[in-house]
């Protein structure tokens, strides 16, 4: 349906399960999901721009649909700096939007975004963007369910140095917040919470969701091959090995 509406050139909004995706003239011009927080967080959440500003332009302008242009004209942000965060903002969401559902996907015509017209990008560039993500994140850690279900910290070491931005967010990991909650909490788009997320449960540090087994530590080949050779292998260990040692690459 994407892919018509690309070609027909149209204007309005894609809804799906997991988000909407807003087309000018067959372009995306903005995305926005309950999985992601949206630009206003992204803006506000790292102190580039005062929450009060933020709302002085959605009342001055939203109406009229020209937030964007006008944080830009009232010099509360840069051109450049604002199509950076948009843009983010945009494939951030869209890769939740795009994501596989069971719902009715439907479009209204001629419906337009508060935010108002930034960088345009065209339907192929986002769906591909989007699968490449997705393949990412099967990469690290094959188990979607992980970027849906709360974060839990494991006790023991994992074995493996944590990255500042990792720590920032094991620092979150309550048991109850999910990898969306976390994002919002630090500012950051959710994808890159998902990366930081699966990376850390493919190393044994978080373990989500819970029903999930703890990845054996890496080890030697000559002990892998013995496993795969015996007449009888444990399968679903093998998996959980070559997960984790694929993980680690």
């Amino acid at each position: 349906m994407l892919v018509r509406l690309a070609a027909e050139r149209a204007t309005g909004a894609l809804l799906r399960d997991h988000g909407t995706l807003y087309l000018d003239e067959g372009r995306i011009v903005h995305a926005e999901s309950p999985a992601a927080p949206g630009i206003d967080v992204l803006l506000t959440s790292s102190g580039r721009l005062p929450a009060a500003d933020w709302q002085e332009a959605v009342d001055r302008a939203g109406a009229r649909g020209r937030v964007g242009r006008f944080l830009v004209d009232s010099g509360r942000l840069t051109g450049g700096e604002l199509e950076l965060c948009h843009l983010s903002a945009l494939f951030d969401a869209a890769f939740f939007a795009l994501a596989p559902g069971s719902g009715p996907t439907r479009f209204r015509y001629g419906a337009a975004h508060w935010l108002g017209r930034i960088r345009p990008v065209s339907a192929t560039a986002v769906e591909r963007e989007s699968r490449r993500r997705r393949r990412l994140l099967d990469r690290l850690w094959p188990y979607p369910d992980t970027d849906t279900a709360p974060v839990v910290r494991r006790s023991g070491p994992s074995g493996r140095p944590v990255t500042r931005r990792q720590r920032a967010v094991l620092d979150l990991a309550d048991g109850e917040r999910t990898p969306g909650d976390i994002a919002r909490a630090l500012g950051r788009p959710a994808f890159h919470t998902l990366v930081d997320v699966r990376r850390l449960a493919a190393a044994g540090t978080v373990a989500t969701p819970r029903d999930t087994p703890a990845p054996p530590p890496p080890v030697p080949a000559r002990v892998a091959l013995a496993l795969q050779t015996t007449d009888d292998p444990d399968t679903a260990l093998l998996r959980r090995l070559r997960d984790a040692l694929e993980a680690s690459l």
